[in-house]
């Protein structure tokens, strides 16, 4: 099995958690005002989507070829979690960050934009999970 697709899922959930967990909270602390903060974070956000949907479709194209990937080793059941991750991320792109962005409903929106990406973090780390136990086995 090639080591790309364990790189390029590493690269997903590793953006998420740094982005997630490190920069946006940073931004909150040492840019001026919420406003601000919320702004760049939204920029970042979207990118993420971005960078999601490509790993993602990426990991989905290797899993249909069977030079990369054995269908029968569980690349299946990595791939269920591939197509998960990047749903939640166009979701939270294009469903709940609209509404964020115009203070609709701002604390539900915001829960439920938080809870899609952890969602979508855990995703990304079965993925790499799956892909570096397959790596493992073979």
């Amino acid at each position: 099995m090639s080591r790309l697709p364990v790189w390029v899922a590493a690269l997903w959930w590793v953006s998420l958690s740094v982005l997630g967990f490190l920069v946006v909270p940073m931004l909150f602390v040492h840019l001026p005002t919420p406003a601000m903060a919320g702004g760049m974070a939204a920029r970042l956000f979207t990118a993420q989507t971005w960078m999601s949907t490509v790993c993602a479709l990426f990991l989905l194209l290797q899993t249909r070829s069977s030079r990369t990937l054995n269908p029968e080793d569980g690349a299946r059941e990595a791939a269920m979690f591939m197509v998960a991750g990047m749903l939640l991320a166009l979701l939270v792109e294009f469903a709940v960050a609209p509404r964020i962005v115009a203070r609709e409903n701002l604390r539900v929106w915001h829960g439920v934009g938080s809870l899609m990406y952890a969602l979508q973090w855990l995703c990304a780390a079965a993925v790499f999970w799956k892909l570096t136990g397959l790596r493992a086995s073979t």
